[in-house]
């Protein structure tokens, strides 16, 4: 009945959201933002779910962490995919270096000095503290690049820089996961070699049902029986990831990369079915991080102010980094620190696995500010992409930011 709920609420949401009379960018440019970046489902759950209005209670949330679980599979899946191994042979080692610079350097910048407060307010093992650092710090590293996408299109950006902004903010996505990993090695026991082991299980079974569902789908000419047994499988990993109490995220990634190792029709089969729900998977995932929210927490609330300064400070000082690694290897804007403000969708799955594998009092304090923080830096995304377009040579005359009803292709 709950999922029910959720799913007639996101549905009345996305019909609010594609009404372009209702959320016209020239008359709310704000709200036609956030709902093309699907965040505004992040705010209606916040406001439906247990700390505000209490249309969903905690109950409720619990009964549907197993959707949430398979939405977090699903990605993973997507992630897994987007790899290319040709691709990633082919890139120069400066092009790594960039990527590891921008993104490592907003991490540092935000865990290291975020550890002390958690560490002396919480009174936490120095271990179980460094952990919840370190996902702040790894949801702070990732960035979206749908405006350097769209500026691109929209002639307002040279193709080369766009696609080069585009290339670096996919491969932060990287470091991210790998902080995931070691925040959930040494939160989710206490014990580095039990977490290891598990950690071991879930890649394990992430590969097992990636091998599994290359073999179902690969004598398969039926479109309708491909999508079936490609989003049955995608279930099964998600599922039986959090019934085994494993990261549905990661075994997820860890599928999703076998198929794309694997090559050939049976990945683009598979890409091409996940595709069709990528969107409405998204849009539940989001809907629901936002459900648990706890709006009153005052201490994520202090936090916050220092989580998107440090990162936006990071994230400018990261970028210059990456300029100079990449000088004559890769096209980047001037200012190309300032293209990596928006957060994305990834560092709410980031804290949302680690809230249902970690429960307490710490990890909810990470996902308030994670989550408040995303839609704060996609507000300041949005002008600080102005300072990216000033230095780029006007090819036409249209508008010098991207129309916030268009962003919804990239998101």
């Amino acid at each position: 009945m709950q999922a029910l709920l959720v799913f007639l609420i996101v549905a009345a949401l996305s019909l609010l959201a594609s009404s372009r009379s209702l959320l016209a960018p020239g008359r709310f440019p704000a709200l036609a933002q956030l709902a093309a970046s699907g965040l505004l489902f992040l705010i209606f759950g916040a406001l439906l779910g247990p700390s505000l209005l209490g249309v969903l209670t905690a109950r409720n949330l619990e009964s549907l962490s197993p959707l949430v679980a398979m939405g977090l599979g699903t990605g993973g899946v997507l992630l897994g995919l987007n790899l290319e191994p040709r691709l990633l042979r082919l890139l120069p080692r400066p092009v790594y270096a960039a990527a590891l610079a921008h993104a490592g350097t907003a991490f540092l910048f935000v865990a290291l000095p975020l550890s002390v407060p958690l560490l002396l307010s919480m009174g936490l093992r120095p271990m179980v503290a460094v952990g919840a650092a370190a996902l702040l710090g790894a949801a702070a590293s990732l960035s979206s690049g749908h405006f350097a996408v769209l500026g691109y299109r929209n002639g307002r950006m040279e193709r080369a820089r766009g696609l080069g902004v585009a290339l670096l903010t996919m491969m932060d996505d990287a470091v991210g996961l790998c902080v995931l990993a070691l925040g959930l090695v040494l939160g989710v026991t206490g014990n580095a070699a039990e977490g290891l082991g598990l950690l071991s299980l879930t890649l394990l079974l992430g590969v097992a049902c990636g091998a599994l569902l290359a073999f179902l789908t690969y004598s398969l000419e039926d479109l309708a029986e491909q999508t079936t047994v490609t989003l049955g499988m995608v279930a099964l990993v998600g599922g039986a990831a959090a019934y085994l109490r494993l990261s549905s995220l990661l075994a997820g990634v860890a599928c999703g990369a076998t198929l794309a190792l694997m090559g050939g029709r049976t990945a683009e089969r598979v890409a091409r079915a996940l595709s069709r729900v990528e969107r409405p998977t998204y849009l539940v995932l989001v809907f629901l991080v936002g459900s648990h929210i706890h709006a009153r927490d005052v201490s994520a609330w202090a936090l916050l102010p220092a989580f998107v300064g440090l990162r936006f400070l990071g994230k400018v000082l990261g970028g210059r980094f990456a300029q100079r690694l990449t000088a004559g290897v890769l096209d980047l804007p001037p200012r190309f620190g300032y293209a990596l403000i928006s957060q994305g969708g990834l560092a709410l799955c980031l804290v949302a696995e680690y809230v249902l594998l970690v429960p307490g009092s710490l990890s909810q304090r990470v996902l308030d500010v994670v989550a408040v923080g995303a839609v704060v830096n996609e507000m300041l995304a949005h002008g600080a992409f102005r300072h990216v377009l000033s230095a780029e040579p006007r090819a036409t005359s249209s508008r010098d930011t991207p129309s916030a009803g268009d962003a919804g292709v990239a998101a």
